[in-house]
């Protein structure tokens, strides 16, 4: 079990398979990109699967979410996906992508037994995706899209940033549009999280704001705290029902005391956060011949440290040197 001195049990991992993404997204990383982490320092795939193994056959982990950067760009992917699904006790996965490579991948992640997917898609118009994400690769989301919804993994989920004087005025059609698809929709509160360190609170569109701008055009009734659980996302009802639209308000409603889970980096470090100042590293006792209880109790002793979590406005709150792309979302 991975529980920390506030009672929390981490039972959902997040494993960063790698810190290259192919889009530029102006909200985490520069236009020219990183400074990639080197071939040797990143975790093999025989490394990533050994761990999953002793996060969900010795330290209680049910559910494994594969991140980047951009996971489809891990040549191994599927065999990953394949060998995790052969575990015992098996856990859900799911991926978090930006879509682009998902219209070639979607079947064959199914068929090795991918559950779902969450997809990166902050717009509905082209242009204001190129200026987004400076890449002109909106109409390979949307097919992407299509084909994850059509290979059966679902729910497949859409994430969306909204930003101020590019694409806060679409909401409503974001809505709309993902519900005549049959996605589900969550609205994710833009972080710190960008190596520039150009985010400011005033500048960012808040929860409020987007629940403001939904209820122009839908009712939303709250699905209620008892149906969360630990989800980051708040959810609500739209027009009486079936579909629903979700908020991650990370930084004006954090739920840091409701969080379940780990996380494991590209380069095999464990951090409890995606804002902690500490990593522990499980690479080297990897490659030093450490024994499978010997790697489970490191981790035991990283979980049993983690903070206590605070808003990320708190005056006290430092952004994380190190980019998202290289922790994973």
């Amino acid at each position: 079990m991975l529980i920390d001195t506030y009672g929390r049990v981490a039972t959902d991992l997040r494993v960063s398979l790698t810190d290259r993404c192919n889009l530029r997204c102006t909200y985490c990383m520069p236009e020219e990109g990183l400074q990639w982490l080197a071939k040797p320092t990143l975790l093999t795939d025989d490394e990533i699967v050994r761990l999953i193994r002793i996060a969900v056959t010795r330290l209680g982990i049910t559910e494994v979410r594969f991140t980047g950067g951009e996971p489809l760009l891990r040549p191994g992917l599927v065999g990953i996906v394949e060998r995790v699904a052969a575990l015992t006790p098996r856990p859900q996965m799911s991926l978090t992508t930006n879509g682009i490579g998902l219209g070639r991948t979607a079947s064959a992640l199914k068929a090795a037994g991918l559950d779902r997917v969450n997809v990166s898609l902050d717009t509905l118009r082209p242009d204001v995706f190129k200026a987004l994400t400076r890449r002109d690769r909106h109409k390979d989301v949307v097919d992407g899209l299509r084909a994850a919804r059509e290979a059966g993994l679902t729910p497949v989920k859409i994430n969306t940033v909204l930003m101020p004087g590019l694409n806060e005025d679409e909401a409503p059609d974001l809505l709309a549009w993902a519900m005549e698809h049959g996605y589900e929709l969550r609205f994710i509160e833009q972080m710190p999280l960008d190596p520039q360190h150009g985010w400011t609170r005033e500048g960012m569109v808040t929860a409020g704001d987007i629940l403001a701008a939904l209820r122009t055009r839908f009712e939303l009734t709250p699905e209620g705290a008892g149906k969360r659980g630990s989800a980051p996302a708040e959810r609500w009802i739209v027009d009486g029902g079936p579909h629903r639209v979700g908020i991650i308000a990370s930084v004006t409603r954090p739920f840091c005391a409701a969080c379940d889970r780990t996380r494991l980096t590209a380069d095999g470090q464990v951090r409890t956060c995606l804002f902690a100042t500490e990593e522990t590293d499980l690479r080297t006792a990897l490659r030093s011949g450490a024994s499978d209880e010997e790697v489970a109790r490191l981790w035991r002793v990283a979980m049993w440290g983690k903070k206590a979590g605070a808003g990320l406005d708190d005056p006290s709150f430092v952004q994380p040197e190190r980019p998202m792309s290289a922790i994973g979302g």
